[in-house]
């Protein structure tokens, strides 16, 4: 079920609210915890069913595990098998057919490729038990009742693509009392956030989704001027659409006291690959820094070794994105900007910022085409073509060929124009989304000015009126295929 959809805004989300308060109300917190548990179960297998039990297996799976951990003598043996057995599950479902590809190109074989289709959310929720058992085995969190640890991973506004939620942190709220009933200022924000993540998935990156799927179509014939429109595009719709399900993500947990943990923080305004980093997917970053960076040795062990841990854990975020080698070569490509940016840091030397912020931002633009591209040779034809200057070209006829006829002179051409969308409406668009992403607060600052008044219930009643109008109950998110 998609958060974007009439069948969540208007039925399921509104039964699961009312239903878990008059629950809780009535016959206590463990029945309403019952009752968001089922629920989020109902939302992970509205999409298929037939994964629910794989679902539930994992969970029951990995609370087994956590037990023992707790209460075994050698819990270290438990928590090694209970690692394994989550990544093995991790590597069938999601893995398996780029690991037989790529033993048929090696050894020239023609193995046959099963096809696994990939279980919603499934790097999330083995990311969040591994975790879990992790943080049993350092003794930083205790195993609750089946029925919570259910809760924890189950719940919907999390599930599916984020954020990556931490059971030490989460789990106090769940068990709070003041939880159960209903916050009438946490609802106000929560539908705010809502609202504001729903605008910027179906008015914003949903309509440059057309243009970018466009460009990358016709990667090996693209001008200069479309390569761009592309790869800055792309940069924007991925943007728009995965900071715009994790606001909705945020503003759903509100819906029910729950304060889930922030994964933007302006990324497009950062100076720098180590800044964009600490901005960008940001609960991601912290399960790799705590989870793998800092076991592998972190920096407490020279300089050296720690660029080959920060290479190393890009290059997992790069594959836990998607089973292709482009994932991996956009991963291990940060890592090598990250790794350039700390030895310039200790050089000492300061650029202006603009200069900074342009340098970043050019950087994570490159990568973004590897990301979006479907193979190396589309990716590396799209970059082509951006830094081919001699294939300038404007729209044929019209006010671009009348009035900037002149600049034959310097090589532009004036071909047909074979997008669906004008090139005045094109620039237009970017620009105003560039001085939003660079200058505009992102909403989690706007909630902490949050006055429940005239004037928010109009903006976001517009706003949402807008969206609705707008909603595609087809449009999937970006990340849903992580």
């Amino acid at each position: 079920m998609l958060f974007n959809s009439y069948e969540f805004i208007f039925l399921f989300l509104p039964v699961t609210f009312l239903g878990f308060f008059r629950l809780a109300k009535h016959y206590g917190q463990r029945v309403a915890i019952l009752w968001l548990t089922l629920a989020s179960f109902f939302f992970y297998g509205w999409w298929d069913f037939l994964y629910v039990p794989l679902l539930f297996a994992s969970i029951a799976f990995n609370y087994a595990v956590g037990k023992y951990i707790e209460t075994a003598a050698h819990g270290k043996g438990w928590l090694t098998l209970g690692i394994i057995c989550n990544v093995l599950l991790l590597c069938v479902f999601k893995y398996t057919d780029f690991f037989l590809d790529t033993v048929n190109t090696l050894s020239g074989s023609a193995l046959p490729l099963p096809h696994i289709v990939l279980p919603l959310g499934i790097s999330f929720f083995t990311f969040t038990q591994t975790a879990y058992l992790v943080d049993v085995y350092r003794r930083q969190t205790k195993n609750d009742t089946f029925l919570t640890y259910c809760e924890f991973v189950t719940i919907f506004p999390h599930l599916i693509a984020g954020p990556i939620i931490n059971h030490k942190e989460m789990m106090p709220q769940f068990m709070a009392a003041k939880n159960f009933v209903i916050d009438y200022r946490n609802v106000a924000m929560g539908l705010c956030l809502f609202t504001m993540g729903l605008f910027k998935k179906v008015v914003v990156a949903d309509k440059l989704s057309p243009w970018v799927a466009d460009v990358f179509s016709r990667a090996d014939s693209l001008t200069f001027l479309e390569a761009w429109i592309g790869a800055i595009g792309y940069t924007f719709q991925l943007y728009f659409d995965f900071s715009g399900y994790s606001e909705m993500a945020l503003g759903l947990g509100l819906l029910f006291n729950l304060k889930l943990p922030v994964n933007f923080n302006s990324p497009y305004q950062a100076t720098s690959m180590i800044d964009f980093w600490r901005r960008w997917h940001m609960t991601l970053g912290l399960w790799v820094r705590d989870y793998l960076y800092i076991p592998l040795g972190g920096n407490r062990h020279g300089e050296f070794k720690k660029m080959r841990n920060l290479f190393v854990s890009m290059l997992i975020i790069g594959l836990w994105h998607g089973a292709g080698y482009t994932f991996v070569f956009w991963g291990g490509l940060h890592g090598v900007f990250l790794m350039i940016n700390h030895q310039w840091r200790r050089l000492n030397i300061a650029l202006p910022k603009a200069v900074n912020w342009s340098l970043t931002s050019l950087c994570v633009m490159v990568c973004w085409v590897f990301f979006r591209a479907e193979n190396f040779g589309e990716a590396l034809n799209v970059l082509k073509a951006m830094g081919d200057v001699g294939s300038m070209a404007l729209p044929a006829g019209g006010s671009y060929e009348k009035y900037l006829g002149f600049l034959r002179n310097w090589g532009v051409n004036f071909i047909p124009w074979v997008m669906t969308v004008s090139l005045v409406k094109i620039i237009k668009t970017l620009f105003v989304l560039l001085v939003v992403l660079v200058i505009c607060p992102n909403p989690q600052r706007l909630m902490k000015h949050f006055k429940p008044n005239a004037i928010w219930l109009l903006l976001m009643a517009i706003a949402f009126v807008y969206a609705i109008w707008h909603v595609n109950n087809y449009s999937e998110f970006l990340y849903f295929q992580f």
